[in-house]
């Protein structure tokens, strides 16, 4: 991201609060399955 093209419209990138909120559940799912695929393999 060293690309710095300026727009008119929008100064600096800020996803909208749905965007931002989807993707923070999308993190949290794929940490939580990561810990249940450790954890599954960890203590089997």
């Amino acid at each position: 991201m060293s690309e710095n093209a300026p727009t008119p419209e929008e100064p600096r990138y800020e996803p909208p609060p749905s965007v931002g909120k989807l993707l923070v559940w999308i993190l949290a799912f794929v940490l939580a399955a990561v810990v249940v695929v450790l954890g599954g393999v960890y203590f089997t």
